[in-house]
């Protein structure tokens, strides 16, 4: 059963939210050129909440995504493709996500407080922690070095 927009609005209203530990990027599971990381979301009333970062250098976009256990994609930030809003109007290829009741996460909005380009991938999920109240014990590690795929070798 999805979260109404009032836990939705408490949830995301609450500053103890916390991730531990550094955040490692790592190969996407399904094998595209992108890396992501994923971590669970801490807090003092137990919210089921994690959260995905995923960055594909190639495409040069960026999202880090607040997924709620039972209803799924509740908060995210997208920068580099732009949307299509159920209400035909396009927005973007800065934008964000908010749960609401009556378009779920499927309504997007062009945010202010993002400031930080989609290559500064700190910067910017400082920006995303911040704005979603999420304090984050730990660091943000630099992308894997890629590595050369077979026949590249010189």
């Amino acid at each position: 059963m999805p979260i109404s927009q009032s836990e939705f609005d408490a949830m995301m209203d609450d500053a103890a939210k916390w991730i531990e530990g550094d955040l490692q990027w790592g190969e996407d599971p399904d094998h595209s050129p992108a890396v992501e990381f994923r971590a669970e979301v801490r807090s003092d009333t137990g919210y089921p909440l994690s959260v995905r970062g995923r960055y594909n250098q190639l495409a040069g976009t960026l999202s880090y995504t607040l997924l709620h256990r039972t209803t799924g994609r509740v908060y995210a930030l997208d920068l580099g493709a732009d949307h299509h809003n159920p209400t035909c109007q396009r927005v973007g290829e800065k934008h964000k996500h908010r749960w609401t009741d009556q378009y779920a996460d499927k309504q997007a909005y062009i945010p202010e407080d993002i400031t930080a380009p989609a290559e500064d991938l700190a910067g910017v999920w400082q920006q995303f922690c911040a704005e979603a109240r999420i304090s984050h014990r730990g660091k943000l590690q630099r992308l894997p070095t890629t590595q050369p795929r077979l026949g590249d070798f010189s």
